[in-house]
């Protein structure tokens, strides 16, 4: 006997929207979510929100070119967390990342927010990469998820304290700094590598990140009659100081490490920008490849200018996803090793690790204000 089924045009809908769904299941984006850890209010805002610029345009990038990892497609997210550069929050944001179950963070901005903050995400085994935290003990604490793409204060500050002593000749040099775990460790590193050049320290000077008054330290410092000054700060109060400095009437070389170079310190300091000097982490952008088509862009897509850390933070993001994709898996343990040998060319130079993630041959730059604009000097890389 031959049964024949009968099929109703109710019943082909029914059939053919099964179908369509149990497509769409297969074919579903995997959502991995980038976390971002920077101050996003307070007084390093500004520096937070470049990190975070460089982050999504690179997420934005990456989606263009509909990724698939593992074999199914996926879509990168961001996820950004204000640490407002305070340590206590920093470790409350780490967990905050942990329990959302990102796939890697790009931060912190600070390093005194940083070096706590790493602690939690090593415990869960996902990988942190920071563009911009620049203490050396932040490497040495022997986490296994730590990477840094940036030169550390003792290479840029020590490139600093070198350069004080034999190339200016300064022969007696005074040091302030804000005593966060950043601007002290640079200061350190400095007097470090000052001294070790021959150079004398007359005078060692403190105030905190927050001070907009600075006569007190630079009334004692000017007793001293140095003939340069080193900061251990960030731009708004390296602008304040070196225009006190000049209302003094100290004629004293002025010069900084890291998180100074940019617009916002000749503004502030005006007229008293003029011959002030930095060392700044990498070489300048626009010397390399696609540093400057980078720039061009990201004013472009968020109309302002890049400030220190948009292509670290870039290129960081990058490294990430490479590695995710060279490892064919998302998740942190599988492609963690993958991360440990990335060989990738960034906006900001060849990008590959240490065994204690910190960047191969790293190199920082001096610049010095001259007729109202920042302009690169002499770069140095470490062998």
């Amino acid at each position: 006997m031959i049964f024949r089924l009968r099929t109703s045009p109710r019943m082909l809908a029914v059939a053919m929207s099964l179908t369509v769904v149990a497509g769409g299941v297969s074919a579903q984006e995997v959502v991995v979510k980038v976390g971002v850890a920077s101050p996003l209010t307070g007084g390093g805002a500004a520096y937070g929100k470049d990190i975070e610029n460089g982050v999504r345009m690179a997420v934005d990038e990456a989606n263009a070119g509909h990724p698939t990892i593992g074999g199914k497609p996926v879509k990168f997210v961001v996820e950004s967390q204000d640490d407002q550069s305070d340590p206590r929050i920093g470790v409350q944001v780490a967990q905050q990342l942990v329990d959302d179950n990102v796939a890697v963070v790009i931060g912190h901005f600070n390093s005194g927010t940083t070096l706590p903050a790493s602690k939690v995400y090593a415990k869960a085994g996902i990988p942190m990469i920071t563009p911009a935290a620049t203490n050396p003990t932040i490497t040495q604490a022997g986490l296994n998820t730590v990477y840094r793409v940036i030169a550390t204060d003792s290479q840029n500050a020590g490139n600093a304290g070198t350069y004080a002593a034999t190339v200016t000749k300064a022969k007696r040099i005074a040091i302030i700094d804000d005593r966060t775990a950043f601007g002290q460790g640079e200061a350190d590193e400095f007097e470090k590598a000052a001294k070790a050049a021959g150079g004398a320290i007359v005078a060692r000077e403190f105030t905190n990140d927050k001070a907009v008054d600075f006569s007190a330290q630079l009334t004692h410092i000017k007793g001293t009659n140095p003939d340069l000054v080193f900061f251990g700060g960030l731009d708004a109060q390296a602008a304040m100081l070196v225009k006190r400095m000049r209302q003094l009437g100290m004629k004293a070389q002025f010069l900084a490490g890291g998180g100074v170079m940019d617009a916002n310190f000749i503004k502030l300091a005006g007229d008293a920008a003029d011959g002030a000097s930095v060392w700044e982490y990498g070489q300048p952008l626009g010397t390399l490849p696609k540093g400057k088509d980078f720039e061009v862009k990201l004013k472009q897509k968020y109309g302002v200018d890049m400030l220190a850390y948009a292509p670290f933070a870039y290129d960081a993001t990058w490294v990430a996803i490479k590695a995710m994709e060279k490892a064919n898996s998302v998740k942190p343990a599988e492609y963690n090793a993958a991360l440990k040998a990335t060989n990738y060319d960034g906006i900001t130079g060849k990008i590959a690790f240490t065994q204690t993630g910190d960047l191969k041959n790293p190199s920082s730059t001096m610049y010095q204000v001259k007729n109202v604009a920042w302009a690169p000097v002499t770069t140095k890389t470490a062998d």
